[in-house]
């Protein structure tokens, strides 16, 4: 028995809304150790908690979203800053306060809201409780700082709104939440480490400074996260746009719909196969998305509808599609680099391919990838002329062109790891019920 879109959709909800109550009840929990273990108010707590509370409020307005499901913020550094400033249920109440705000500011749906106003809390609540309990002191206080308290309250931290990002995500995914989990701290790791030192800096200004000292520290640190928001708001514009443009391409097409957007999803995961870095990776996925962009020209059109064979004439006119699309791709000037990978995504190995017969290494890399995504994709879709082939098919025909059409390394490579099956992950669905895409949740993350 099959579960419906609408089911499915439903049974999400479900899920996320008692995980939502989990976080909520455990970072009530920890909260109230917190409290238990020192219930007394100091009035010298005051201040810096609230202080820290403001900082951590503004930082978190100036967060930007770093995928669908999350937003990443440097709300973390002020609230950490006052764990060993304030370790005490004031910072825990100074924090909940401060994501409160943020989540009325944003208006937030209420699920959302109470989830990342307690996940957050259950932070800088573990992180208060494990600095205590390890012998930690306020930095207001005369005795000596102590290392391993403070580096073991902030990695707990990070582990607690990690592990709770982590989880969200992997309801929303359908995934593991560890496997999950794993690719968020991949990501992290650095920022994570490089904060340890920051954090007691920030800290440490404020017990020299008061005030003024901590507000001065804390300009440079908002200017330079709203810069970052800035480019990273512009880079997912333009990605954004580039993806609208090709969407409008296909559209009149319903055999090449969405033929783009597959190309420069399998390209990522060669790409990753591959071991390549991050920024590689990325412009090979934008010349993906755009290689095929020549063919909006009105010449293409009855081409890519014929269902027989094509003529002499014919494929002389479709062997000038990379040309068209290098050319439109030109009149961007950030695409400079990824252009002759546009241009030569249908060069083969063998020196046989087209539009300038390059053969061998002389074929860009980035080429070499998108023609091994496009050939899958293409062999895996109904066309006009044959039906999709299964993976199993496709794996003999790719054989079969193995240092002809492809590179020879790249097919070992591909072929023989686990993930290739992942390359068919996305055909497979075209034919599948719609599961919603929008996302239920979303979570605010340190960056």
């Amino acid at each position: 028995m099959e579960m419906s879109s609408a089911g499915v959709f439903s049974s999400m909800q479900r899920t996320l809304r008692f995980y939502v109550a989990l976080t909520t009840v455990a970072g009530l929990l920890i909260a109230s150790a917190v409290y238990v273990l020192d219930p007394a108010y100091y009035p010298r707590y005051l201040l810096p908690a609230v202080l820290f509370g403001f900082f951590g409020f503004l930082a978190s307005l100036k967060a930007y979203s770093s995928t669908r499901e999350m937003d990443g913020t440097i709300a973390f550094l002020p609230f950490l800053s006052s764990v060993v400033l304030v370790p005490h249920w004031l910072t825990v109440a100074a924090v909940a306060g401060a994501m409160g705000m943020v989540e009325l500011a944003g208006r937030r749906a209420p699920l959302k809201a109470i989830f990342n106003t307690m996940q957050f809390s259950a932070a800088s609540a573990g992180s208060v409780l494990c600095y205590l309990l390890l012998g930690g002191t306020s930095l207001l206080g005369p005795r000596r700082f102590a290392v391993l308290p403070y580096v073991v309250s902030v990695v707990c931290f990070f582990a607690v709104n990690s592990f709770a990002i982590s989880g969200i995500t992997s309801i929303q995914q359908g995934k593991s939440i560890w496997t999950v989990w794993g690719k968020n701290l991949r990501v992290t790791l650095l920022y994570d480490v490089f904060a340890i030192p920051v954090v007691f800096a920030f800290a440490y200004t404020y017990v020299q400074f008061g005030v003024i000292g901590a507000s001065i520290f804390m300009i440079p640190v908002l200017a330079a996260r709203q810069l970052y928001k800035t480019t990273r708001q512009l880079e997912k514009t333009n990605q954004e746009l580039l993806e609208l443009m090709v969407a409008a391409i296909e559209a009149r097409d319903p055999y090449t719909s969405g033929h783009s957007r597959r190309v420069a999803d399998k390209s990522r995961i060669i790409c990753k196969t591959l071991g390549l870095p991050e920024r590689q990776v990325e412009r090979v996925v934008v010349a993906a998305l755009l290689h095929d962009v020549g063919k909006i020209y009105e010449v293409f059109g009855p081409i890519l509808s014929k269902p027989g064979k094509l003529t002499p004439e014919e494929n002389a006119i479709m062997r000038t599609h990379p040309l068209k699309s290098e050319e439109l791709a030109s009149n961007v000037s950030s695409l400079k680099d990824v252009l002759p990978l546009i241009r030569h995504h249908h060069e083969n190995w063998d020196g046989s391919g087209y539009p300038n017969g390059l053969f061998g290494e002389a074929i860009p890399l980035g080429s070499r990838i998108i023609m091994f995504a496009d050939t899958i994709d293409a062999m895996t879709t109904d066309r006009p002329y044959r039906a999709a082939l299964d993976e199993a098919a496709v794996r003999r025909e790719m054989e079969r062109f193995r240092g002809k059409q492809f590179d020879p390394k790249m097919y070992d490579t591909l072929l023989g790891n686990s993930g290739f099956s992942r390359l068919f992950g996305d055909g497979a669905s075209i034919a599948s019920p719609k599961t919603p895409t929008r996302p239920l949740l979303s979570l605010t993350r340190q960056a």
